[in-house]
């Protein structure tokens, strides 16, 4: 199976202080796969890395054997709400429209089909009929499906979405998580900051789990154990929590 990401000994620091030591890890293509661990962990800084929106300190990392550079065009990203400006006047078919433009070339515009397309990829999400909606005006969970439907719109290889779950209604949940799943099944590759251990069992085919360092990295088996999880979070984790998981 072709390897999707390559992470190499990756340090990464903020003014001094350590955020990410020694991580090393390789993801194969077409897995669902959730990055877990407490507060603080260094989470959201590895996707930012992978994505390069934040400078490693040293490392190497490697999506698809090529570097992020390489691969801008292939690459989606999901960012957390609450970095996002939700009072910008844009509307909810334009906001789903700038995912195709990566692949439109310098100084060309979205043309019929690609708004066609956007208008499919908001159908996708299940809320096409607010398409002409501000997107300040939505929900919690609606903001969360517009851009993921943006994401759709770029028709990338890999997807990466920084707590999606955050703030959103059960059927958005419910709605991106059959939608990343389908995605996964279709041989993309979807990585996902997770902070939920209760759903991580249902939802993902492997874990990372990070305390800034690489705790533990595999299946939900190997992960979802109780020893496992208390090397990261420092609690006691009772034992059954390890049963019963499928991935």
């Amino acid at each position: 199976m072709k390897t999707a990401i390559s992470v190499s000994n990756l340090f990464v620091s903020y003014d001094g202080s350590e955020a990410l030591k020694n991580v090393s890890f390789t993801v194969d293509k077409g897995k669902l796969v959730g990055i877990i661990g407490p507060n603080g962990a260094g989470k959201s800084t590895l996707l930012k890395v992978l994505l390069n929106l934040i400078k490693k300190d040293s490392g190497r990392v490697e999506l698809l054997g090529k570097s992020i550079k390489e691969m801008k065009t292939k690459i989606a990203y999901v960012p957390q709400r609450s970095s996002i400006d939700w009072d910008f006047p844009i509307t909810v078919i334009d906001t789903v429209i700038l995912g195709t433009y990566p692949n439109l070339g310098i100084f060309k515009r979205p043309k019929k089909e690609h708004k066609t397309w956007a208008h499919e990829c908001l159908k996708k999400v299940g809320i096409a009929e607010l398409h002409n909606r501000q997107i300040g005006e939505l929900s919690g969970g609606q903001q969360q499906r517009v851009f993921l439907a943006r994401a759709l719109a770029q028709k990338p290889e890999m997807y990466f979405l920084d707590e999606p779950f955050v703030g959103v209604d059960v059927t958005s949940e419910e709605k991106i998580i059959s939608i990343l799943k389908e995605l996964r099944d279709s041989g993309k590759t979807v990585i996902v900051v997770h902070h939920d251990l209760s759903k991580a069992s249902d939802y993902f085919n492997e874990l990372i789990l990070l305390n800034k360092e690489l705790i533990e990295h595999g299946n939900v088996e190997r992960v979802f154990q109780p020893d496992v999880l208390s090397r990261a979070y420092s609690i006691q984790f009772p034992s059954i929590i390890g049963e019963g998981v499928s991935s």
